[in-house]
C-alpha cells in the first residue's frame, strides 16, 4: 500500500453501522460500489477504553442530541468478534480490503489474528505508547492519524513503532524509543511500514482549522507517506489534499446522514462517496509528472494553434523584408515568428503571394 503511486482511498465505516451487522454489511457494500480501495471500522470493548461515566465531547452531545455517557454511547456501537470475522469474510468476497482501528490491547490481538496487512491508528491513540508497541510487534503496517498532534508527539509515537518493530527483547522505556527511531534499522522498519495521516479531530472539521500544507510539513519532517483523514463536509479537501501530494485518503460516509449517532451527520452519504472517489482519480491521473513537455494529445494541435511568418501582401524578388510584409498567421507548420528579426532587412529570395509562407 505504501510503495504504490495510486491514491489509496480508505471508506470511513467506522461506528455507522450503529451496532448492526446488517448495516455494516450494506456499507461495505456501498463501498465497493464507489470504488473505495478498503473500507474501515473500528473495533474496541467499551469497558476497556472509557471510563463509565467520561463525557461525551461536545460534537457527539450536538449529533446524538443526548447526554449519555461516552460508555453508554460506545457500548451499542460494539461489533463482537463474530461480527469482525463474517466482515472480514465479506470484504474478501466483495474485493475490498478489510481495515479496523483497535482501541485496546485485546482488540489488537484480535485483528492481528486476521490475515490483513496493516493496522490504522486513530489520532486519539498517538499518545497510548502500550497499544503502539503492540501493533508495532505484530510486524504489520501502520497507517498513523496525527489530529491533534505536535511534531514531537507524532516523533515519540513512531519512536514506540521503531522499538517495537525493531527491538525484540529490550525493556521499553522512553530512551529505549528515541535509541530505537535513531537506529538504522528504526528508520529502516518506519519507512518499510508506516504512513502518517495528516487530519484535524473536530466532526465536521472548520475548512479554516484544516491546514493542508501541514501535509508537506509532516513529509519534510519524517520523509514519510503522508495522506489525509478527513472530516470536513463534502469532498473539497480530500480532493485538494491529492493535489498536494497525499498518498492516502480516509473519508467517513454513511447509508443515510440523518441516522442516530455520533458520526453521521459528518459523514458522506454513498453518491458522494462516488463523486469523491471519481475526481480523486481524475486528480492523480491529472498530476502527471515534473516535465514539461507537449503531450501526445497536444503535438496534433500545435500546429493548428501557432502561426508562420508570411507574406502579409505581395512581394517581389529583391524586395526588402519590413514589419510591414511580414506578418504571423495561423497554421505554424512553416517558419516560426521567432525568425521575424533574422529576415528584417534582408532582400527576398523569390517572390511570395500574399499570405504564403516564408522560407
Amino acid at each position: 500500500m505504501t510503495n504504490s503511486n495510486r491514491v489509496f482511498i480508505i471508506a470511513e465505516a467506522g461506528v455507522n453501522h450503529n451496532g448492526s451487522l446488517e448495516m455494516a454489511l450494506q456499507l461495505v457494500d456501498q463501498a465497493v460500489s464507489a470504488g473505495a480501495d478498503a473500507i474501515k471500522f473500528q473495533t474496541f470493548k467499551a469497558h476497556k477504553i472509557v471510563c463509565r461515566q467520561a463525557p461525551l465531547a461536545e460534537y457527539q452531545k450536538k449529533n446524538t442530541n443526548t447526554q449519555q455517557s461516552q460508555y453508554t454511547m460506545l457500548k451499542k456501537l460494539e461489533l463482537n468478534e463474530d461480527d469482525h470475522f463474517q466482515l472480514l469474510d465479506y470484504c474478501v468476497k466483495k474485493g475490498i480490503q478489510f481495515i479496523s482501528s483497535p482501541f485496546d490491547l485485546e482488540s489488537v490481538d484480535l485483528l492481528a489474528s486476521f490475515n490483513i496487512p496493516q493496522f490504522k491508528i486513530g489520532s486519539g491513540e498517538i499518545s497510548n505508547g502500550p497499544l503502539l508497541l503492540k501493533v508495532a510487534r505484530t510486524g504489520k503496517e501502520v497507517i498513523l492519524s496525527t489530529g491533534m498532534s505536535t511534531l514531537g508527539d507524532v516523533e515519540l509515537a513512531l519512536s514506540v513503532l521503531a522499538f517495537g518493530y525493531t527491538a525484540e527483547g529490550k525493556i521499553p522505556c522512553l530512551g529505549s524509543f528515541q535509541e530505537a527511531y535513531f537506529s538504522e534499522a528504526g528508520q529502516k522498519a518506519i519507512a518499510e511500514k508506516v504512513t502518517l495521516l495528516h487530519c484535524t479531530t473536530e466532526y465536521p472539521a472548520p475548512y479554516e482549522e484544516v491546514n493542508l500544507r501541514a501535509i508537506h510539513t509532516l513529509q519534510q519532517a519524517f520523509g514519510l507517506p503522508v495522506g489525509i483523514s478527513d472530516h470536513t463536509e463534502g469532498i473539497a479537501i480530500p480532493i485538494a489534499a491529492v493535489a498536494l501530494g497525499a498518498t492516502v485518503v480516509e473519508k467517513h460516509f454513511t447509508l443515510d446522514r440523518s441516522l442516530p449517532g455520533p458520526d453521521h451527520k459528518a459523514s458522506l452519504e454513498p453518491p458522494e462517496l462516488a463523486a469523491m472517489v471519481q475526481a480523486i482519480r481524475q486528480v492523480e491521473s491529472a498530476l502527471g509528472s515534473f516535465r514539461k513537455i507537449p503531450t501526445p494529445s497536444e503535438l496534433k494541435n500545435r500546429n493548428i494553434a501557432r502561426k508562420s511568418l508570411v507574406a502579409a501582401k505581395e512581394i517581389k524578388l529583391g524586395e526588402i523584408f519590413t514589419v510591414e510584409n511580414l506578418d504571423c498567421k495561423r497554421p505554424g507548420n512553416g517558419l516560426s515568428p521567432m525568425h521575424i528579426w533574422d529576415k528584417l532587412g534582408k532582400t527576398s529570395p523569390r517572390n511570395y503571394a500574399e499570405e504564403e509562407q516564408i522560407d
